[in-house]
This record gives C-alpha cells, sequence and structure tokens, in this order.
C-alpha cells in the first residue's frame, strides 16, 4: 500500500519511530505516551472522505470520535505541550458565504464527516478549557500532491487518463475548490505546532468570536485561498498527462458543496502562513510521482 511504501521511506531516518496501532485502542496509545516522553502532538490520524461516510457511518465514530478522545485524554493525562489536530474545510456544510472566515457559524454540516470533524473541535475546547490543554484544529482545504490518497480526485483522475479508463465528473465539473499543495500544508502544520495555543485576550463571551476562545484554543483554516473549478482542475491534469480524459458527466452527489475557498488571514497572522505551490505547479509534481511510481 502507499502508507507502507511511504513508511520504509521513512525508516532509519533521525527520530523516526514507527508504531503500528489504531487511535481507537486506548490501551496501545497509552503504552506509547507512557514509553515516550512526548511534549507535542500533531494528529492526522482519521477516516476521511465525504461520500464514503454515507455508507460506512460507524466508522467515523469510530477513528475520529473515539480515537480523537482516546488522543485527548492521552495528551491531557501526560501533560502535552499542544495539540494540533487536523479538522476539516467540511466543516463549512451549508454555508454560501465566501470566502470561508474562521469566524463563520458552522453548525450546518451536510455530512456525517463533516459533523465528526465539528465534534473534534468542541471537544478539543472542552479539553482546553477543563484541563488547560492548549489545542489547535487545522481546517484543511482539499489536500493534493504527491503520495495523496487514492479516493481524491488528482488521483483518481490521472489513474484514469494514463490507463484508459473514464473520469466520473460530478455536476459537470462546475463546482470550485480550495486545492492545498502538500508542502504548503506542511509548512503550516509545523509552523503551528511552535505557535502554542493560548488564550484570546479580546475574547467576549458576549459577542463570542467562533475562530477564539477565552481559553488556549484555536482554529485555523489551511488553504491556498486560489480556488479553481473542477473542470479547470481537469484540464491541467489532462496537459500534465500528455491526453485527453474519457469524461462520464454525473449529477451533484450528497454531501457535497458547491464551492469552498479559504480565507487564511487568521493563520497568516498568527505564523506568516503564505502557501506557495499554484495548482498549475502542483499537478504535474503529481504526475510526475505518479508516472514513476506506477511506471507508466
Amino acid at each position: 500500500s502507499l502508507k507502507d511504501a511511504r513508511g520504509q521511506r521513512l525508516l532509519g531516518r533521525d527520530g523516526y519511530t514507527e508504531v503500528r496501532a489504531s487511535v481507537e485502542d486506548r490501551d496501545a496509545l497509552e503504552a506509547l505516551f507512557k514509553a515516550h516522553q512526548i511534549d507535542r502532538v500533531v494528529h492526522l490520524a482519521a477516516q476521511a472522505g465525504v461520500r464514503y461516510s454515507l455508507e460506512n457511518p460507524h466508522a467515523y465514530v469510530d477513528a475520529n470520535l473515539v480515537g480523537f478522545m482516546n488522543i485527548l485524554e492521552c495528551c491531557r493525562h501526560h501533560q502535552v505541550d499542544h495539540l494540533v489536530y487536523a479538522s476539516s474545510s467540511s466543516v463549512y456544510g451549508a454555508n454560501e458565504s465566501l470566502p470561508f472566515r474562521v469566524e463563520d457559524s458552522v453548525d450546518h454540516p451536510v455530512s456525517l464527516y463533516a459533523a465528526s470533524k465539528k465534534a473534534n473541535e468542541l471537544m478539543a475546547h472542552t479539553y482546553s478549557h477543563l484541563f488547560g490543554l492548549p489545542t489547535t484544529g487545522l481546517r484543511f482545504f482539499t489536500v493534493y500532491g504527491p503520495w495523496g490518497r487514492p479516493d481524491m480526485a488528482l488521483f483518481k483522475f490521472t489513474r484514469a487518463i494514463l490507463t484508459g479508463g473514464t473520469v466520473q465528473l460530478f455536476n459537470g465539473g462546475h463546482h470550485k475548490r480550495d486545492f492545498t499543495f502538500i508542502s504548503d500544508i506542511v509548512d503550516g502544520v509545523i509552523g503551528t505546532l511552535d505557535q502554542i495555543a493560548t488564550p484570546d485576550s479580546a475574547y467576549d463571551p458576549l459577542t463570542p468570536n467562533p475562530g477564539t476562545s477565552n481559553v488556549p484554543w484555536r482554529v485555523y483554516n489551511i488553504g491556498s485561498d486560489r480556488p479553481i473549478d473542477l473542470v479547470r482542475y481537469l484540464e491541467l491534469i489532462e496537459q500534465a498527462c500528455g491526453q485527453k480524459a474519457h469524461v462520464e458527466s454525473l449529477p451533484m452527489q450528497p454531501g457535497d458543496v458547491i464551492a469552498t475557498h479559504a480565507d487564511v488571514s487568521a493563520l497568516k497572522a498568527a505564523i506568516g502562513y503564505a502557501p506557495r505551490v499554484t495548482v498549475e505547479e502542483g499537478i504535474p509534481q503529481f504526475v510526475e510521482w505518479f508516472r514513476h511510481y506506477y511506471s507508466l
């Protein structure tokens, strides 16, 4: 699998230790925290994807709720200095005001995946409030790049084009996504890890800001701030592959939204976040990796 291959590339690097366990396994996590002096945690493990949640809801409860609770408990009991975790742009749900801002209300999810990520933010706030655990949630906006998830559009479209398959294009490709290259995501995660969440001195409980708090808790958007139509995205993949796609047009899928667009001003102010890689630059990098990895 991609995970196994990626893990093999990391073995032997200074500071890298691989432990195979599920975040749902409380005993395994507790043993891990006991064995290592962990001061900061980046929690990226989850059951991802909107469409899969329609058919497999319990997988999201187990991994995203039970698993996240286990992480919170370990961080609490082992005096972790800072927990940074992946939230999602999907929390904005049915919101239509663009760009999405962390100050916006996110109380109307349109998928169980989105609801589970919103729940993570609420659970983190509870632990920040009750136990003083500094937590920062990063709302990822459509991450892409080499070693990316096989269920994402870039991977599926590239594979279909290079192997003579059919690209399934929902809503005619007329919806926008804020595609964010993996290196920009990594820069943001690392920068946030060093920016330990603190209470917001300007927070007013009478007019609460949904993006901050009077406890050590924060949420930020992490995206490119440059949304494009999926039709244009497909065109760029075709150009990188050097051939046209065979397209099957399908209707909009349940749980999907018309557009996403990240306002990244809060993260820029906090850590100087500045996404650098455009889709015109990032897609060819992925296609080159894909061809090499699969010998195409």
